[in-house]
């Protein structure tokens, strides 16, 4: 299944005899998510690296009518730096390749997301010295696309959430029960009864 992730990382237009050059970071190394819904998350260098000659889209708003470029195609550049996934687009002239660009040069779109699936035992779940649960990405099994984004959306985290409960359950102690107990009521409020 997959996941989503957004960052708020810059973004910048570089113009060029020909045309256009979007970059920026989909993804940062080390940096601590915020709450994903009872845990956090940071991704380790390394992690993206049997993923890179994915066939992977640049999309907007990860949505696959606003394609703006492909690896296969020659039109999105992936590499990973000290800082993390950075990506290049050559954004097509079209509609909407020029309305995202404006839009980015303009300031309105400041933010990078990105689509995966986490490789089996790719991650790791562990509890801080500040009783917050982290998981940390070690590798990706699948890289589907790197997106400008207008709004963080809430994470897609439904598969994450899925490793937590699992990661609760095995761990045990009367701390990861209370933390689990905690976890599922923010996952799973009760209703409020309805007034009369």
């Amino acid at each position: 299944m997959k996941e989503t992730r957004t960052f708020d990382s810059e973004i910048r237009i570089e113009r060029r005899e020909q045309g256009a050059l979007i970059v920026g970071h989909a993804a940062v190394f080390n940096l601590l998510s915020e709450n994903l819904g009872g845990f956090r998350e940071q991704i380790l260098p390394g992690a993206f690296d049997a993923v890179l000659d994915d066939d992977v889209r640049a999309l907007f708003n990860h949505d696959s009518n606003w394609i703006l470029g492909r690896n296969r195609a020659g039109t999105l550049r992936l590499k990973v730096d000290e800082r993390g996934l950075v990506y290049e687009i050559d954004p097509p002239d079209t509609t909407a390749g020029r309305d995202v660009t404006v839009s980015l040069e303009r300031g309105d779109v400041t933010q990078s997301s990105f689509g995966f699936r986490v490789a089996p035992s790719g991650d790791d779940w562990a509890e801080n010295g500040d009783g917050n649960i982290i998981r940390t990405i070690k590798k990706f099994a699948r890289l589907f696309d790197v997106s400008p984004v207008t709004y963080p959306a809430y994470p897609d985290t439904d598969v994450a959430k899925r490793e937590l409960r699992a990661y609760l359950a095995r761990s045990g102690s009367g701390r990861a029960r209370a933390l689990q107990a905690k976890t599922m009521q923010q996952l799973c409020p009760k209703p409020r009864p309805r007034a009369a």
